[in-house]
């Protein structure tokens, strides 16, 4: 009797014919659909990877078209002579025989070494009471050390001409000297260059080992002995970054020596005078590959540089802690004073002058000068068409960096085309603003060119600006780029999320802050810029620091300083208000990272 329970019992346990069709159906449903999706996951992964590549392509031929293609085309210029005849370097070495292309030569080394004299010194100093003392209000003080950023390199020799002039109210100061000349370029070009020597060695200065001191002071070693056996080594690479970007920017210069130069000749000013003046391009190419040379060599140090990394903190090293020295803090107040007070004069003279009737005899307050559609220069669409050039620089010089940087670093940092990229991304810093011009001349105002339409038009002009600074930005926002953890692809992969939704939903808002950056970096260069544009514009398209320049030149020296007071006021305001925008998005970016914490 047990054994048919049993059985009957088992039998009672086994699924009924429709209960195992049922399941069956349940499990094919949910194989289909499992495998529905996976096909719909690798057909968005293969369509996103797809469109990465052609993004990636695209940065690259613009790189090519728009930096290569310019620059190879000076080098092709320099080997024709006038008439466009192929003679190779004896056209080349025939124009660098010329006596005045030597005395310029010269005379733009000379005037470089005599500021690289003053810059870098000062620049030290004021760096290290930045980073090294413990001066109040550093950060207030900083900001105002690099206010000089914000002026187009016209400005300190405007306001050179308001106070030591021929009808300046120091004019006296000078004796028998002129301020036209080597004197009024040296300092107009302390100016211009001061805020990018104290950015690059502040930076240096940042990072410190305190071992370090603690055992020189341990060995009896005073604080004089310190600075030279240690503080200097430690930024040996800075102190070259330094000198040669000073370099650079003096030698490669146009705006102080064309306002205040006099009879000065330099490079930047003949080359200006064959191009603008002669229509002379091949001599205008060779005269360009001879500015090229600095940058060069400032090129090879930082590739150098990258190459041997500098000791900085490792994981046993200990933050420097500065302790109060009234002496020392006293001296470097004292001094940082004296710069203080040298940025502001030359900066609030050119301020104070777009302001004044008539100096120095008529001392009241107008707002006459900023009537630009009065006077030559372009007028107020001038300042529309640097506002335009500056959006557009920096809307779609954001969008480049970002696309290249994160595809190059990211999504295809293996690609043969994105190590390509990283390398064509270096290019820019070696190649002056005026030396890019004059490639865009040679290359864009031919004929036969397919994109001669361009050239004369805003559109080539925004190019070039990007093409100009696209180092710095790209050099930003990789940095930011790299400090993002490789995990975030690969949890992004296991979710089977594409690399489209990884970068909008995760890449980019982690990076915001530095995208504003370069962005506010892309503006105010464009703002500012002068030497890039001085060839490219027509006149539809003038910008308000070519302006500056061309109101200078007709006698409208009033109107120039009002112009160049307008560029300033501009770059002030977005950088505060991006400021403001980056603070709100850090006070964010620590609420979200603060952990949870359990409610009593």
């Amino acid at each position: 009797m047990n054994a048919p329970r049993t059985t009957l019992q088992t039998a009672g346990a086994m699924p009924t014919p429709s209960t195992s069709t049922s399941t069956s159906v349940s499990t094919a449903t949910s194989t289909a659909a499992s495998t529905s999706a996976l096909l719909r996951s690798i057909s968005t992964h293969a369509w996103s990877d797809a469109f990465g590549k052609l993004l990636l392509i695209v940065a690259a031929a613009l790189l090519l078209l728009f930096l290569v293609w310019p620059v190879l085309s000076i080098l092709q210029k320099a080997l024709k002579n006038q008439a466009g005849e192929w003679i190779g370097l004896q056209h080349f070495f025939a124009v660098l025989s010329e006596a005045r292309i030597w005395q310029a030569a010269t005379s733009s080394l000379q005037l470089a070494l005599i500021t690289l004299a003053i810059v870098l010194p000062v620049a030290l100093l004021a760096a290290f009471a930045l980073m090294r003392s413990a001066l109040p209000l550093r950060r207030q003080l900083r900001g105002l050390l690099l206010l000089p950023m914000l002026c187009p390199s016209l400005m300190p020799a405007i306001s050179l001409v308001y106070l030591f002039g021929n009808q300046g109210l120091l004019k006296s100061w000078l004796g028998s000297h002129s301020i036209y000349g080597p004197i009024g370029i040296v300092i107009g070009e302390v100016f211009y260059t001061l805020p990018h020597a104290i950015l690059i060695l502040s930076t240096a200065l940042s990072v410190a080992d305190a071992r370090l001191y603690e055992a020189a002071q341990s060995l009896g070693a005073s604080r004089m002995r310190q600075f030279f056996s240690i503080t200097l080594p430690g930024i040996r690479f800075a102190l070259l970054s330094v000198a040669l970007l000073v370099l650079t920017m003096v030698v490669t210069d146009f705006g102080v020596p064309k306002v205040i130069g006099g009879q000065t000749q330099t490079l930047a000013l003949e080359a200006y005078k064959q191009v603008i003046g002669q229509q002379n391009f091949s001599q205008g190419a060779v005269i360009g590959l001879l500015l090229l040379t600095p940058a060069l060599l400032s090129f090879a140090l930082e590739r150098y540089t990258a190459s041997r990394p500098e000791a900085g903190l490792s994981a046993r090293s200990l933050t420097l802690q500065i302790r109060r020295n009234v002496w020392r803090d006293t001296l470097l107040g004292l001094l940082c004073g004296l710069m203080l007070l040298f940025v502001l004069a030359l900066f609030g003279t050119g301020i104070y002058a777009a302001l004044i009737r008539l100096w120095p005899y008529q001392m009241e307050l107008t707002l006459s000068h900023f009537n630009f559609d009065a006077v030559d220069g372009g007028g107020w669409s001038a300042f529309i068409n640097s506002l335009q050039l500056a959006l557009l620089t920096a809307l779609g010089g954001t969008v480049l960096v970002t696309v290249s940087s994160y595809l190059s670093l990211k999504k295809f940092s293996q690609h043969w085309l994105s190590r390509c990229l990283q390398q064509l991304a270096w290019w820019p810093m070696a190649i002056p603003g005026m030396v890019l011009g004059l490639g865009y001349i040679f290359c864009f105002n031919q004929p036969a060119h397919p994109l001669h339409f361009l050239y004369g038009g805003m559109s080539l002009m925004v190019m070039a600006t990007i093409m100009h600074f696209y180092t710095t930005a790209y050099l930003t926002l990789s940095t930011q780029l790299r400090k993002l953890d490789k995990e975030f692809e690969a949890a992004g992969q296991s979710m089977g999320r594409s690399w489209l939704t990884l970068f909008w939903r995760v890449t980019l808002p982690l990076c915001l802050p530095a995208l504003i950056d370069v962005f506010r970096y892309f503006f105010v260069s464009a703002m500012t810029t002068v030497s890039c544009v001085i060839f490219l514009y027509s006149p539809d398209t003038v910008l308000a620091s070519v302006s500056v320049l061309n109101m200078d030149d007709a006698g409208d020296t009033a109107a120039a300083a009002a112009m160049a007071t307008l560029i300033v006021a501009t770059s002030l305001f977005i950088n505060l208000i991006l400021q403001l925008l980056t603070g709100l998005l850090e006070s964010r970016h620590r609420r979200w990272q603060q952990p949870l914490t359990k409610e009593s």
